[in-house]
Parts: structure tokens; C-alpha cells; sequence
């Protein structure tokens, strides 16, 4: 690492003789060292996984699906809608078993059942934090704080329990009955805790089959002052965790948790090994991304480092909506952004949009969307020689049924909605608000299915996003080496890690004048037996870009398939018609590559058009908005204008970067 940084202060040095521009050099230098610093921090580990090698093992890796984002009896908005599902029980049903939903009978029996047309590979639940005290306490007879006022409304009216703790929680307080200092409610979170952990531990598959992978985890459930979501899921790599997980209410702030996490996990000298994950930066309000400290002055190199080194991944798509890009047609060019776009960009909008839904500002294109954010991460690179948003990604559910996994569009039974308790009979007409989805899945490129290749796996960000589907995707970027026949070759993934790297990976360009060449390849889910998948449409590369003034690019370009497709769905029947492909490959070089800017390359891939959850209800329940004699009560919102009856599936996979510091390195610029 000194080695690298003391060449290229030496080149900085040659060139300023020169009179080349020293002050770039010394950021270039800066950039180097900084970014060394942060590979040898990822490779460092002091704690060794225990157990049997796996069978299945392959050195060019594989793709595992899992669910990262999970919600059970422990989390308070799970247990204000009626959701009795444990942690174990998450997992057996991630394994394929059968859970029970809500609603219940007296006798505790459910009125609905789910399970998983194919097991998964891994989950991980992530329950709230900020209250799992809180939710013990008024579940448990007899524990101090059972009787509380607090506690009755939370047994007698869920709904008002769900705002009035979140609330609090919210604005990282505790509610009175934690006692003056917080502390009965500390105490009562250790046993939650405790079996979070537990039922992670009896769940992993520590045999050979490495048949199935856990972790063990939580929500960092954090807001803005306006109450926009700055929530965070905290993945731990072992069963080295801290104590208690460290909640919003204790670290008020992004960066206090960030401190924290290093000071009581990465440098406890433990062998803990964390990883944080920003979800749902679609609600954020453009907050979730800040590039201010606490005290409101700029960002550090330091800040940002600390950032990248544990905000590896962000959630680009869940239950509550996609957070790719912002579509608006009177501004945006990519109509594909309009995905899954929810109609506001805070909690806050949502539930006074309910009431007084003037009141309720829509989403914006500064509301924290994932292109911009990376966008504005190549512009603290430029600035500060490290970027802090260079993010992979991944999708998942945020179930808070505690099923992970349940995310097809067919046979839908809503995820969460909002905690509104179900009541005593199961609802008719729609199971989840209209603006939601079933959620997506994570997937994994990895040697093996364990904790150690999974997790590191997701550090150098070799994952990407999927909307339900699973597709499989392959991205790796070079240069003109990567041979112009690949996608006709059989050893196409070994000639991908030959002549470049994967998805996740900082290009580096072995020749000056030479630009990047990108392959993607994409197969359709196979589905399952007796039920075929749908067939893929076409690839794309988006690239972003801000070149040495500080201007900023945006390109979308279809590199394989047919953008003009007829296929589609036929949305009084749900019928699918017309063709498509069962896989897909597509090689693409940059035309327009200036070696001076930075850039970030990802691959998106689509399915043909299908029937959304919602309609396929709506189609299922024979209701005819032409006809109102057909629209029962409960299926009034098939007809509204805000239904989206179709959607177009998808994968998206974590970009590729380009910076003019690493590709200097090697003496490729001028």
C-alpha cells in the first residue's frame, strides 16, 4: 500500500516539474492512499467461520437469492397489524414451510396461510430495534411496565400504539414507561435480542449441504427532523455482535452509528464484522445521502471513507417502491424510472396525504434517488480523492408478515400495510395500500452458501437487485481484451474475470486511448415446475458521468434484444402474448469515454410486460370499471386513476466504476 502511494507521489512529482498541475497530483495521491487504505481495512478479519467446507463450491462463483429485509413479532409496526410470526419461524418458512398470516382466530389459529413455491438460499431478519423493549414489555404479563397506560394502548388500540411509539422512537426518545433513563426498556430488549441471534444460529446450515445461510441482524430505524427515513439494516458477518444492537435513540444520526458500529463492533478487537445497508432512500426526502456532518459543514475524506468502508450496498427496491430513479415525463428521459415510483417522498406525506392530501408533497427528483446519489458521489470523489456513495446493489421484501421471500405477484397477501390490524375476518379487495408491491429479492455472486463467501461477496459489492424474478445477470467491464465473440463462448465467465472485472469492481484500463467495454448476460427465471417464467426483452447499460468541470451525464443504452417488442399482457385476462428471450447477451464499448471523467456503468434487465399484483386481484374478482355493479367495496382502488395495472420486471446489477486516480496508477493518463 506505501508502496503504491510513494509511486505515484513520485509520478505527482515528475509532473509538477513539469508544470503539469500539482494540485490534481496531490488529490490524485490523496485518492490512492485512501483508497489502499480502504481495500486492506475490507481484507482484515481476526475471526474464522467454524464449519464444514461446503460440497457445492465453485471458484468462478454462483448466484444465491435470498431476502435481506425481514420483519417479525419484534418489530412494533409487524406486531400492531397482528403478525405472530418469530424469527425461527421466518426462517422455516424461507426454507419452505408453511406459516400462518393474520388474521387470527380466539383460539390462535390463522384464517390465512403462505408458503414459497422454491426455498431460498439465505434470509436475514432485521427487525426494529428502537423498540424491542417496548414490545416486550407490553407482551409480557407480569414484567414491570406490562400495566403502563402505554402498554394498554398498545394491546387495546394497535393502530394509535403504532404512531404514538414509532413517533417517539422517531424522534429518539423513549417513552415513559422505559423508566427516567431508558433503562427498563434496555433490559427488556436483551432477551428479543437474544433469540434474534439464536434462531439466526439453529437456521444456518452448518453441514456440507450449505443448504441455507443466515445472519444475524437488525433495523436502524432512523428519521430526519421532518421525519423522512434514514433507516438502515445492520448485518453482522458471525456471531460476534455487540451486546444490544445499537438503536436510532441511542446514535441520533448516520454518523454516531457509524462511530458506534466502529467503536463497539469493527475495532472492538472482537472479530465483528458489520455491513449497513440504506433502504428505501425513495422516502428519504433527499436526506438519507447528506453530504453534511452533524454540525452542518462539508463532509471530510475521512467522513467519506468511513461511510464507504461500511455502506457498501443500498437497497434499490422494496416493498414500499424503487429507488433507482425519478421519473417525470415532463423532465425525465427514462420512462423505465416511473417503476414502481411512489406518489410521495416521506412517511410523513403518506399519512397526511391520507387526510389532507394537499398537504402531501410528491416524490421529486432530489428525493433521494440512487442514480443521482451515485452521480453525486463521483463529485465528492473529484473533490474530496474518495467517494462515499460507491454503493452495489441489491433488493429485498421488507415483509413485516415475516415472510421472506413472498414476492411474487401472484397470490399476493400484502406486506405490511402501514400496521393497520386486520381484524377478525380476512379483508376483502385488496391485501396491501395500492402504491405497494410484493417487494424484490437479493442476489449473491459467491463461492459457496455460507456466512463467509456470502458476506464477503456483498463487501465487494458482486450482487445485484431483483424485482421478484430470478434472473440471472452477469456484468463485467474491461477493456478492448475482453474478445468482441464472448458472448458466444462457453468460458464466458472465466474470460469476464480474465479481462476485466465484475459487477462492483473499479475498472482500470490497461492501455492509454483505449475505453471501456462492458458484457452483460442475462437468462430468464426458469420458474418453477409447471410454471414457466416470463422471457426477457432486452439488456441495458446506463452510465453516469461527471466529467473534470463538474458536468454532469446521463446515458441509457439498449445493448441486446428488442426494445420494439409486441409482446405484452392482456389485462382483463391476465394472458401473456407475444415472444421474447430466454436468455440474452450483449457486448458494448463506450464511444463516448473521456479518460478525464468519472463514470458508473450498470446493467438493467426486463422482462416482458406482465399483470401487477393488484390487477391480477382486480381481473381475479371479475371487476369491469366500466361497469360500477362489478366494483365491491374493498376493490374500489382497481379502478382508480393512481392503479398501475401492468409492470415490467427486472434486475439490476451493481455498477462498475471508473476513476482517472486508479487508471493513473498504471501510468495510463497524461
Amino acid at each position: 500500500m506505501q508502496r503504491v502511494a510513494h509511486m505515484n507521489f513520485n509520478r505527482c512529482f515528475s509532473v509538477l516539474v513539469k508544470g503539469l498541475g500539482g494540485v490534481f497530483c496531490l488529490v490524485l495521491a490523496s485518492t490512492v492512499y485512501a483508497a489502499t487504505e480502504q481495500a486492506s481495512a475490507l481484507k482484515e478479519s481476526v475471526f474464522e467461520e467454524h464449519r464444514e467446507p461446503c460440497a457445492n463450491t465453485n471458484s468462478q462463483r454462483q448466484v444465491f437469492f435470498g431476502d435481506t429485509h425481514v420483519h417479525t413479532k419484534y418489530s412494533l409496526d409487524a406486531s400492531t397489524q397482528g403478525t405472530r410470526t418469530s424469527p425461527a419461524d421466518a426462517y422455516r418458512f424461507a426454507r419452505g414451510a408453511e406459516i400462518g398470516v393474520q388474521p387470527w382466530t380466539a383460539d390462535g389459529k390463522p384464517l390465512r396461510h403462505l408458503r414459497l413455491d422454491r426455498p431460498l438460499d439465505f434470509a436475514v431478519v432485521t427487525d426494529h430495534a428502537e423498540l424491542f423493549g417496548e414490545v416486550e414489555m407490553c407482551q409480557t404479563p407480569g414484567m414491570e411496565g406490562y400495566d403502563t397506560w402505554q402498554c394498554k394502548i398498545y394491546r387495546k388500540l394497535p393502530r394509535a400504539a403504532f404512531f404514538l411509539f414509532n413517533t417517539q422512537s422517531s424522534r429518539a426518545k423513549r417513552l415513559g414507561m422505559c423508566g427516567d433513563d431508558g433503562e427498563l426498556c434496555r433490559e427488556a430488549s436483551l432477551r428479543p435480542w437474544q433469540e434474534i441471534q439464536q434462531a439466526a444460529e439453529e437456521a444456518y446450515d452448518r453441514t456440507g449441504d450449505c443448504e441455507f445461510t443466515t445472519f444475524i441482524a437488525y433495523e436502524w430505524t432512523g428519521a430526519a427532523a421532518n421525519l423522512a427515513n434514514l433507516h438502515r439494516n445492520i448485518i453482522f458477518k458471525n456471531t460476534q455482535v455487540p451486546k444490544l444492537p445499537l438503536s436510532f435513540i441511542e446514535t441520533p444520526s448516520a454518523p454516531l452509528l457509524w462511530d458506534a458500529l466502529d467503536r463497539n463492533c469493527v475495532n472492538a478487537g472482537t472479530g465483528c464484522e458489520v455491513l449497513v445497508i440504506p433502504h428505501n432512500s425513495n422516502l428519504s426526502d433527499g436526506y438519507m445521502f447528506s453530504l453534511a456532518r452533524d454540525d452542518g459543514e462539508p463532509i471530510s475524506a475521512e467522513d467519506a471513507s468511513q461511510r464507504a468502508r461500511l455502506e457498501r450496498l443500498v437497497e434499490v427496491m422494496q416493498h414500499k417502491g424503487s429507488s433507482e430513479c425519478f421519473y417525470d415525463p415532463l423532465n425525465s428521459a427514462d420512462e423505465l424510472c416511473g417503476f414502481e415510483q411512489l406518489p410521495y417522498s416521506s412517511f410523513t406525506d403518506k399519512f397526511v396525504g391520507k387526510v389532507l392530501p394537499f398537504m402531501s408533497k410528491p416524490a421529486g427528483p432530489k428525493s433521494g434517488f440512487i442514480r443521482d446519489v451515485l452521480r453525486d458521489g463521483l463529485e465528492q470523489e473529484r473533490k474530496l480523492g474518495v467517494n462515499p456513495f460507491k454503493l452495489g446493489f441489491i433488493a429485498s421484501s421488507d415483509t413485516h408478515i415475516g415472510a421472506p421471500g413472498a414476492v411474487s405477484e401472484s397470490g399476493f397477501l400484502g406486506h405490511g400495510g402501514a400496521g393497520v390490524p386486520v381484524g377478525d375476518t380476512v379483508p376483502e379487495g385488496l391485501p396491501d395500500d395500492l402504491e405497494f408491491n410484493p417487494g424484490g429479492l437479493a442476489a449473491v455472486w459467491a463461492e459457496a452458501n455460507n456466512r463467509t463467501a456470502l458476506f464477503d461477496a456483498m463487501q465487494r459489492r458482486e450482487t445485484y437487485g431483483s424485482s421478484g424474478p430470478r434472473i440471472t445477470l452477469r456484468f463485467f467491464g474491461g477493456d478492448e481484451s475482453l474478445p468482441e465473440d464472448i458472448c458466444e463462448r462457453t468460458d464466458y465467465v472465466a474470460l469476464g474475470y480474465e479481462h476485466g472485472v465484475p459487477m462492483g469492481g473499479d475498472l482500470a484500463l490497461k492501455e492509454e486511448g483505449s475505453s471501456p467495454v462492458f458484457t452483460v448476460f442475462a437468462k430468464m427465471d426458469g420458474g418453477r415446475s409447471g410454471h414457466s417464467g416470463m422471457p426477457l426483452q432486452r439488456i441495458q447499460i446506463i452510465k453516469g458521468s461527471v466529467d473534470e468541470n463538474g458536468k454532469r451525464a446521463e446515458k441509457v443504452i439498449d445493448i441486446a434484444g428488442d426494445s420494439d417488442s409486441e409482446a405484452g399482457v392482456d389485462l382483463n385476462t391476465c394472458e401473456t402474448f407475444g415472444s421474447g428471450y430466454p436468455q440474452l447477451c450483449g457486448r458494448w464499448q463506450d464511444p463516448q469515454f473521456d479518460p478525464l471523467e468519472h463514470a458508473y456503468y450498470y446493467a438493467r434487465v426486463l422482462e416482458n410486460p406482465s399483470c401487477r399484483w393488484s390487477q391480477q386481484i382486480c381481473v381475479a374478482a371479475k371487476v369491469d370499471c366500466d361497469n360500477p355493479e362489478t366494483i365491491k367495496p374493498g376493490y374500489e382502488q382497481c379502478c382508480s386513476a393512481a392503479h398501475r395495472p401492468n409492470i415490467q420486471e427486472r434486475a439490476w446489477s451493481s455498477p462498475i466504476w471508473y476513476s482517472p486516480a486508479v487508471n493513473a496508477i498504471g501510468g495510463h493518463l497524461p
